[in-house]
């Protein structure tokens, strides 16, 4: 065989990629068939924000792209009788020759554009409108609702409701928009078209959890083993549906797939990035005195209440020589200060062998500054060179943390280890698998990683002081999870499986013996 036919016979095996339509074209054609978001993404097997990032800037790859191109064609099909034509797409032609109606009929109006999960179903059968109580003939973000207020005696009889808040429309063509790097907060100001009406929210999302954990027992007809195997199995994307269900009518868009610097990056394929995460492992040199019995306590849920975190919202912004802005969050490179206190408390940014600067997260960063401030005086002010930061809030995870942590805390009261262990792997693995991982696609955020877990270690070392601060010694500060103590710790922390208590993982003692003898004699 010639080169040339090797080369034909390469070509010949590499089949045309799908061609899609342009990103607006895309949502014009699901707004136009009353398709929501959600309805597309389990269609397609993806997750609701996943098929927002289509409409936006972002294409699908693969199969799930062809997928994907085949039903904006079968949409542009059925849509080929009415009169106004779809926008060419620089894609290429497959459905850019596909007329869209003008407009949608005046009794379902189309999702504002921008509305986070916001979305305008047509009920087969009208349903109990949750401001009134009497048939609906829509349902927004979920839930059944009149779209005219004049229909709704709720609205009728009260003042006129709060409106939902929703981002300023696009701006007219040739005119700048504003850059994507900064995440801001939606207007107050509405778009076009109809009204929104407020709604009363549920206390929680939809029981997502408790749905999975029943239909798996169902499906493998009570085998505990059997369902907890398969429920571990979807863990990642059951993750990211309850994650799209908490962040409806959030007040702030994430970028799920920001640019990402260089030092957020792996340096080899199965190295690692710069990013310092501060995880203590540390053990006391010298113990008080005398023979003392030592308890390993056990913190539960770190990395659940690790959640709670400052976390970046848009595209990481650099800049140099600026203090700290407690408004935004991100990665800092900075010169640690010397810590003097080895001897009775870990040093805050863990264990490290060489000196100088190095990158750090945010929580690692804000531990640093509250250790050096008047409060406690236990070190001096970091240093900060450069910064990779965005607008950040702290709780931009928070109904998510709060759905997950109320499962756990119902599954432990009534036993349920299904559930215990469904939920442990679901937030477990999010925060795992959120950086540069085979096995979540739907977000890439190795800067949310590392804060999270950051956090967790954090949140370690503040118990560790506070065991300091109230008389007992600390002996030893491991991972996420792991404190050794001497003393009377039960009135210091509570005891339990919460997620603010700790329970005993193992009992030891330790120190120097009547006889001379030293070491550890585990029970």
């Amino acid at each position: 065989m010639s080169d040339f036919d090797a080369i034909d016979s390469l070509l010949a095996g590499v089949g045309p990629e799908a061609v899609l339509p342009s990103p607006q074209v895309r949502q014009d054609l699901r707004e136009r068939a009353r398709l929501s978001k959600a309805q597309v993404a389990r269609a397609l097997g993806v997750s609701p924000s996943t098929v927002a990032g289509w409409e936006k800037d972002r294409d699908p790859v693969g199969e799930t792209r062809t997928k994907y191109a085949y039903l904006l064609d079968g949409l542009a099909a059925k849509f080929a009788t009415d009169t106004e034509p779809v926008a060419p797409s620089a894609a290429g032609p497959a459905v850019a020759h596909a007329p869209v109606a003008a407009e949608a009929p005046a009794a379902s109006p189309t999702p504002e554009e921008g509305s986070e999960g916001d979305e305008v179903e047509v009920l087969a059968a009208p349903e109990p409108c949750v401001l009134c109580g009497q048939p609906a003939a829509h349902r927004v973000a979920g839930f059944a609702q009149h779209l005219d207020p004049a229909d709704c005696q709720a609205t009728a009889a009260a003042p006129p409701a709060v409106t939902t808040p929703v981002r300023p429309e696009a701006a007219p063509a040739g005119k700048p928009t504003a850059p994507t790097s900064r995440t801001t907060p939606r207007s107050s100001e509405h778009a076009k078209g109809p009204a929104r009406r407020a709604f009363q929210e549920p206390s929680g999302p939809v029981d997502l959890i408790g749905q999975a954990v029943t239909a798996a027992l169902a499906e493998h007809h009570g085998d505990v083993d059997a369902a907890t195997a398969a429920l571990l199995k979807r863990a990642i994307p059951d993750a990211m549906r309850l994650l799209d269900e908490t962040r409806k009518g959030a007040r702030y868009d994430v970028i799920a797939h920001p640019w990402i610097p260089d030092i957020l990056k792996k340096q080899t394929s199965r190295g690692a990035d710069q990013i310092w995460e501060a995880r203590p492992k540390w053990t006391r040199h010298e113990l008080p005195p005398g023979r003392h019995e030592v308890t390993a306590l056990d913190i539960n849920g770190a990395y659940l209440s690790a959640l709670k975190t400052h976390l970046p919202l848009g595209q990481l912004e650099h800049s140099t020589g600026l203090p700290h802005d407690r408004r935004r969050a991100g990665v800092h490179l900075i010169t640690p200060p010397a810590w003097e206190h080895e001897a009775v408390l870990p040093n805050p940014i863990g264990n490290r062998d060489e000196p100088g600067p190095l990158w750090v997260t945010e929580p690692t960063l804000r531990l640093l500054l509250r250790l050096s401030g008047p409060k406690y005086g236990l070190c001096a002010p970091p240093e900060i060179h450069e910064s990779y930061t965005s607008g950040a809030t702290e709780n931009l995870l928070e109904k998510f943390r709060i759905a997950l942590k109320d499962a756990r805390d119902t599954a432990i009261a009534d036993g349920d280890e299904v559930t215990l262990e469904y939920v442990k792997a679901m937030y477990s693995k999010f925060v795992s698998t959120m950086g540069e991982s085979n096995y979540n696609r739907e977000l890439y955020r190795p800067d949310w990683m590392h804060i999270i877990r950051s956090q967790a270690f954090a949140n370690l070392w503040l118990k560790a002081l506070k065991a300091h601060d109230e008389g007992l010694a600390v002996v030893r500060a491991m991972g996420t999870d792991e404190l050794h103590v001497i003393g009377d710790w039960r009135r210091v922390f509570p005891e339990g499986r919460g997620v603010t208590e700790v329970k005993v993982k193992d009992t030891y003692a330790a120190g120097t013996a009547a006889d001379g003898t030293t070491g550890e004699e585990r029970e």
